[in-house]
């Protein structure tokens, strides 16, 4: 399994504009073979970033869909761009219950 994790800063007036333009992106690579989660959400502490979480059973699927964003159309509304992002890819080895 891979987890894809990051941020993006986004000017505090854009946040939820931002949100708004990648929900059917969002949609699309949830349906996407391979993928276990996508979610892109507001960090409830700091109203200018935008958490980003995926998690993919294998690299072919991350592979894949990194290629289908390419034929993505551009987010819907006014186009609103990170002023940075940070996004790293963890192999995961293996997994267990944290048992709360």
């Amino acid at each position: 399994m891979l987890i894809v994790a990051g941020s993006f800063e986004i000017k505090p007036e854009d946040r939820d504009e931002f949100l708004a333009g990648r929900l059917d992106s969002m949609r699309a690579s949830r349906g996407e073979p391979g993928n276990l989660e996508y979610t892109m959400s507001a960090d409830p502490t700091d109203p200018g970033r935008v958490v980003l979480f995926e998690r993919w059973e294998d690299q072919a699927s991350l592979d894949a869909h990194l290629a289908a964003m390419g034929n993505q159309p551009p987010p819907t509304g006014r186009a609103v761009s990170p002023t940075s992002a940070s996004i790293t890819i963890y192999d995961v080895a293996g997994e267990r219950a944290l048992g709360i």
